[in-house]
């Protein structure tokens, strides 16, 4: 039973919790990056202002259906990214997950514990059969890091997305409870 409080919420080297009004100027910055702006979804990337932050952090944190997470580094308690579930289906227990990690955090292997984590969480807490998410076909380093949490690619919608001047093609991946369970 011990080892079902140690693993709560905590990667090998993260940790997810709620932020708090402290960590906005932190949210706030990485999700002003770059990368940020142009893998994090597909709108338009025009960058957004802090009030425009403040007001999705201050929207996100009340609601119920959802959970919205600040990733902090184990070892120094720093924020490094949020993490989402989200669109959650009660009747055909199912949900999305969503990532976003700053540029200086990814390559180290940081998004994919706290994609375990969530998982981990999802599983565990909540009575979900099917996680699913949505990622672009040259966010590479992303589906690598999916692949290694468990989904399978399940589709592609074909020129979904326009970035770098070209269409590109939106990949929908999965992962059923009975292949993590495995």
């Amino acid at each position: 039973m011990e080892n079902y409080f140690k693993e709560f919420l905590t990667g090998q080297s993260i940790t997810l919790q709620q932020m708090t009004s402290s960590d906005l100027e932190a949210f706030v910055k990485i999700e002003s990056e770059k990368k940020s702006l142009l893998l994090a979804n597909d709108e338009i990337p025009f960058p957004k202002t802090f009030e425009d932050h403040s007001s999705f952090f201050q929207s996100i944190s009340g609601k119920k259906e959802e959970f919205f997470f600040g990733i902090f580094e184990k070892s120094s308690n720093e924020l490094i990214g949020s993490c989402a579930v989200y669109a959650i289906n009660w009747q055909n227990s199912t949900c999305f997950v969503g990532i976003s990690i700053g540029e200086q955090w990814q390559g180290k292997g940081l998004g994919t514990d706290a994609m375990k984590t969530l998982i981990h969480f999802i599983f565990n807490y909540i009575s979900i059969n099917k996680i699913k998410l949505q990622v672009f076909s040259f966010n590479e380093a992303a589906i690598r890091s999916y692949e290694k949490c468990g989904f399978t690619k399940e589709g592609t919608l074909r020129n979904e997305i326009f970035r770098f001047g070209k269409f590109y093609d939106l990949l929908l991946f999965g992962l059923l409870r009975e292949e993590w369970q495995r």
